[in-house]
């Protein structure tokens, strides 16, 4: 794919995703994905409602969101809490993470990015969900989050990118 052509999207019967260029460094744009508030600040869902904790810095760190699910319209499950696992991290490269919400045990999906500087400067950033490793009886509601969603966080990330987020 060059600079020039469309984002690519791939579904396989497990996993979403898409990508964006975005004009700018790999380590601006991990500083919003590391921020519990970067990702609420991207969320174009509008379950996202706010988030606690601190940036993550590797593996088994954590943090809450406060979600609303009646944002998507789907299934009435009002406002609850989850919390975000890093299940992946290697600085300005990727970032991937689980959730353990209100359904016990854990539904076993992940999020993440994949962060590729290119040689103009700028980065290609791949967003997915992959439910491959989701409990067998949940796979059946995936994917939860469609793939326009994804395509348009990938647009809010770099307008929170351009626009200086996050601000010191």
């Amino acid at each position: 794919m060059t600079e020039q052509t469309p984002a690519a999207e791939t579904v396989d019967a497990e996993r979403i995703d898409a990508e964006r260029i975005v004009p700018a460094s790999p380590t601006d744009i991990f500083a919003v994905l590391v921020d519990p508030d970067g990702h609420v600040a991207i969320d174009a869902s509008g379950m996202l409602q706010s988030a606690e904790g601190s940036p993550v810095a590797a593996v088994g760190d954590r943090f809450v969101v406060h979600m609303d699910r009646e944002a998507l319209g789907d299934y009435p499950m009002g406002r609850y809490d989850v919390t975000v696992i890093i299940t992946g991290f290697d600085p300005g490269r990727s970032i991937e993470w689980t959730i353990d919400g209100t359904i016990k045990p854990p539904i076993g999906h992940r999020f993440g990015y994949l962060l590729e500087q290119l040689d103009s400067g700028a980065t290609r950033v791949t967003s997915y969900c992959d439910w491959s490793t989701a409990l067998p009886e949940w796979k059946p509601i995936f994917p939860v989050i469609d793939q326009k969603s994804i395509r348009a966080t990938l647009g809010i990330l770099e307008r929170a990118v351009r626009r200086g987020y996050p601000r010191p």
